[in-house]
């Protein structure tokens, strides 16, 4: 009896993946790794060929710029001034009758804290922390996207190079693997092409599955390939994270639930889909679209 798909890539930890972009669909391989067992990919050659340059559509990023909300800002600015005024509230050193503080340093403490703070960097040198991270089927920080099941399988068992080949499991796979095998489970489907869409339709027709699913593998291929910006852009606290997590409470039901729609429903959405828009246009950017 053959196999199923799903022991096949159990047994090896190893994932197919398809992911559809504006300039269309295809398959890739993902894993998960210790940091410590996994090189990274080198994107030596990928910075100087500079794949974020604009391209012909490009131009489409700029159309339609939100607003600053001033309002906003000026609670940042003067939230910023009070901290600010705190701080050099400390650090004054006279008052109005001209009298000064003692300002002299007892440079033996100092000495003290910096002998404890590089200790305390060199244990942290000696431990690093260690988590798992994604790979994927890449190549010089490049992602491979093959738009054919044939045609993944015949790149892997051609023997080129690749970011995968450093697992211990990839022998076997390039011995066992087939076309009957490259099946995408609907969790590593990622439909990106109609995320942009669908935030611009406004809050009602928003599909917290379809966003929440892309901000997964963004997420996966920025630190896979290293696209420090796009890692900024969907980072804790940015404001398309803040979508994420509004989305998500607002899933969830009960009175929380609704709140969070609440919440949900004062996030711009034209901000939403141009952030959105750029993400998938950086990923874009260093996809190599094969047969």
């Amino acid at each position: 009896m053959a196999e199923e798909p799903t022991e096949f890539w159990g047994a090896l930890a190893i994932d197919p993946v398809e992911i559809a972009l504006p300039g269309g669909s295809g398959f890739t391989l993902r894993a998960y790794r210790s940091s410590t067992a996994v090189a990274g990919t080198d994107i030596s050659e990928r910075e100087q060929d500079d794949p974020f340059t604009r391209r012909p559509g490009d131009d489409l990023l700029d159309e339609d710029l939100p607003d600053f909300d001033e309002d906003e800002l000026t609670r940042q600015a003067l939230s910023a001034a009070e901290s600010d005024d705190e701080s050099g509230a400390d650090r004054l050193v006279g008052d109005e009758g001209g009298s000064t503080e003692d300002t002299s340093l007892d440079l033996e403490p100092i000495a003290d804290s910096t002998d404890e703070t590089a200790e305390a960097d060199e244990a942290d040198e000696a431990e690093p922390d260690v988590e798992e991270v994604p790979l994927f089927l890449s190549h010089k920080g490049r992602l491979l996207l093959f738009k054919s099941s044939e045609g993944l399988v015949d790149f892997v068992k051609s023997g080129a190079p690749n970011d995968l080949a450093q697992l211990a499991e990839w022998p076997e796979l390039v011995k066992t693997i087939t076309v009957d095998e490259v099946e995408a489970a609907e969790d590593d489907s990622y439909e990106l092409d109609l995320v942009v869409e669908n935030l611009r339709g406004g809050h009602d027709a928003w599909d917290p599955d379809l966003v929440l699913s892309a901000g997964e593998i963004a997420r996966d291929v920025a630190y896979a390939l290293r696209l420090d910006a796009v890692l900024k852009m969907l980072s804790p606290g940015s404001p398309l994270d803040g979508l994420d997590e509004a989305l998500r409470a607002a899933s969830s039901g009960g009175v929380g639930g609704f709140l969070a729609k609440r919440r949900v429903r004062k996030i711009g959405a034209q901000q939403a889909s141009l952030g959105w828009r750029t993400v998938i246009g950086k990923i874009s950017g260093v996809v190599d679209w094969r047969d």
